[in-house]
């Protein structure tokens, strides 16, 4: 920067082909990071330029490295086919009581591994607590059309959710015509991945699913699993065979069958308990043709 003159920029970066080096820079590192689809996003605004200046050279290079990345997104969906990258809560669970077991002493540390909401004011003063719990990401149901890809669905994130299973009484898990569930949303400052491995919730929703809700819900999910298991190329036996005996095999506790006994054996005279009475016998409709 030359600070002696108003609006002088004479920095080697400010100018087109600095920056152009720099975006060039930033592929060739994404690349290394194997995140090949933003790639493209990068020199989406590099080739405009390499145009106008009819650099017919640099451009070829360009569109090689172009077809190496989406050569690299082709072979990353038929290995992800196979295999599916997560972290696990188990891993970060050890990594923290760890961590914070040096700087405060193993024995005042504790994690707290369930998703229920937590009392403070029972818990100890002297001790360190660490609540853990596995999230997915969440999106509306117009964000889905956007989000299609593997990619698309686990890159620039900022809203996740976990959900609590409870009954009436206080238990976690009950009979299907007590079990409710809190889905919990939280919203992130920033979306991942980030500079920073963790990012402060600016937000958090909640609510609750009364156990009609809940049916309704595993069954798009179970209907999910299935045309997910039904159309993968290429196809995979064991994966159908296993979400098939998931699905309808008759020993299955709480199964579709269970659902269908509990919650469809009779037309309620209620009109708001007829509208999920309904949704979900649509759901056990998609299901069956799946």
């Amino acid at each position: 920067l030359s600070p002696d003159e108003d609006g002088i920029c004479s920095g080697r970066y400010f100018s087109e082909s600095g920056l152009v080096g720099l975006l060039e820079q930033a592929a060739e590192l994404l690349s290394t990071g194997g995140l090949y689809e933003t790639v493209n996003e990068v020199y989406k605004i590099v080739i405009p330029i390499l145009e106008a200046h009819r650099d017919f050279r640099k451009l070829t290079l360009t569109h090689s490295k172009l077809q190496k990345a989406f050569d690299s997104i082709i072979n990353k969906v038929l290995l992800r086919q196979g295999t599916a990258s997560k972290t696990y809560c188990w891993d970060n669970s050890v990594s923290f009581q760890g961590f914070y077991g040096q700087c405060f002493g193993e024995d005042a540390v504790e994690v707290i591994k369930d998703s229920a909401p937590v009392d403070k004011r029972k818990l100890d003063p002297n001790k360190a607590y660490i609540q853990i719990t596995f999230v997915e990401p969440y999106f509306d149901e117009y964000e889905m059309k956007d989000r299609v890809t593997y990619f698309e669905k686990n890159f620039n994130l900022c809203r996740f959710m976990y959900t609590t299973p409870f009954t009436m009484d206080g238990r976690p898990r009950g009979e299907l015509s007590e079990q409710y569930k809190r889905n919990t949303i939280l919203t992130t400052m920033h979306a991942f991945p980030y500079i920073k491995t963790r990012i402060n919730v600016i937000q958090k929703e909640e609510f609750i699913l009364t156990p009609i809700e809940v049916a309704i819900e595993d069954m798009r999910k179970k209907t999910q699993e299935l045309t997910a298991a039904t159309n993968q190329e290429p196809p995979d036996a064991k994966m159908l065979q296993m979400v098939l005996q998931g699905s309808v095999g008759a020993t299955v506790n709480q199964g579709p069958l269970e659902v269908a006994q509990v919650f469809l054996a009779e037309i309620p005279a209620d009109p708001k308990l007829y509208r999920h009475h309904n949704k979900l016998r649509l759901c056990f409709k998609e299901f069956i043709m799946r």
